[in-house]
């Protein structure tokens, strides 16, 4: 195949056109790198300008997507987001709010509306665990009632001015002698006011 004319020009031949697409295709790679590096950097861009940037009371420097916390003065703050940028993280914040307030308000909502079975079962929890503190209330009143027995016969075993004997650090009996015996009944009156009630 040879050259043709049409209409005064020439026709190129198809090895001519592949090798112009072979040049199209070698400079795709080339175009195709730039375009991901142009994206890639746009992409950071606009990241950083979303960045608040901060220096703490420790004196290091903080980046976060979020403002600095409340009580930052001003002069600490080294950049804030842009305009477009902070608009769109308040309309987060809100959207997450409201959705928060939403979540919060459903689960009351379906309580109210909850089937009987599952109201018995809560109903059930709430007295077991009534029935547990009322026992262990009982618990410690009756532990009070012992201590306080016990404080007021040794208060009388004191006063009665009975030799009482101890034992002392060393594992050595020793006999109370007036001003220990007086430490003695300080500590048990003590007890007595705080376990006889």
């Amino acid at each position: 195949m040879g050259n043709t004319l049409i209409s005064g020009g020439s026709r190129p031949s198809c090895p001519d056109k592949l090798r112009n697409m072979k040049k199209v295709r070698t400079s795709s790679p080339l175009l195709a790198a730039l375009l991901m590096a142009s994206l890639l950097t746009m992409s950071f861009t606009a990241q950083a300008g979303m960045q608040w940037k901060w220096r703490d009371t420790s004196g290091a420097i903080q980046y976060s997507d979020r403002p600095p916390p409340a009580g930052t003065p001003d002069s600490a703050i080294l950049s804030r987001p842009a305009a477009s940028a902070r608009a769109a993280a308040k309309a987060a914040d809100a959207t997450a709010s409201a959705a928060s307030a939403a979540a919060a308000a459903q689960p009351a909502a379906a309580a109210s509306k909850a089937d009987p079975e599952l109201e018995a079962k809560r109903k059930k929890a709430e007295e077991e665990k009534a029935a547990k503190q009322k026992a262990e209330d009982e618990k410690v009143a009756k532990a009070k009632a012992d201590n306080c027995s016990r404080a007021r016969s040794y208060q009388r075993t004191l006063s009665d001015g009975l030799r009482v004997v101890r034992t002392n650090a060393k594992g050595e009996r020793e006999f109370l002698d007036d001003k220990a015996r007086a430490e003695e009944m300080q500590r048990t009156q003590e007890a007595i006011s705080a376990n006889c009630n």
